[in-house]
């Protein structure tokens, strides 16, 4: 199990969530597009979701809410559960969080500028690993179930 968050980035990821209801698709948008750069990556997505901007609207919710109940990730349990259920059916593995993370935290900074100060996003980039480490293990555990 993944440490707990820090004080300091529960604070600045709750703090972010104004500017998340106000930028997110945009962020999640630009998120896309850095991560479609790799056509492996692209190939897991529907791309009639991407084109009608229901993904990344699904996504900048699921971030949203993330940001609101990143001190009550009980209140998760129900979406993270859908998420390990959608991931595992699109064959979304461990190695793939990365490329994500490398797509989502510079899209902050393109569509918000330096209000995603370097402190912000080392807050995000905690936020993202600690729950990417929850769906990773969720996800094996399905993946190891199926196999059996």
């Amino acid at each position: 199990m993944a440490a707990p968050l820090s004080e300091q980035t529960i604070a600045i990821v709750k703090a972010t969530a104004p500017v998340l209801q106000q930028h997110g698709v945009a962020i999640t948008t630009r998120m896309y597009e850095r991560l479609f750069v790799n056509e492996e990556v692209r190939s897991l997505f529907d791309h009639a979701a991407q084109e009608s901007g229901e993904q990344p609207r699904r996504l900048a919710a699921a971030i949203l809410g993330y940001a609101q109940n990143v001190d009550k990730l009980q209140n998760l349990t129900p979406v993270v559960e859908r998420m390990v259920q959608r991931h595992v059916e699109t064959g979304v593995k461990a190695e793939h969080y990365p490329l994500v993370a490398e797509a989502l935290l510079p899209a902050i900074r393109d569509v918000v500028g330096e209000a995603a100060s370097d402190e912000v996003l080392a807050a995000w980039g905690e936020a993202y690993w600690f729950l990417a480490d929850i769906l990773i293990g969720k996800e094996a555990a399905v993946y190891s179930q199926q196999a059996a």
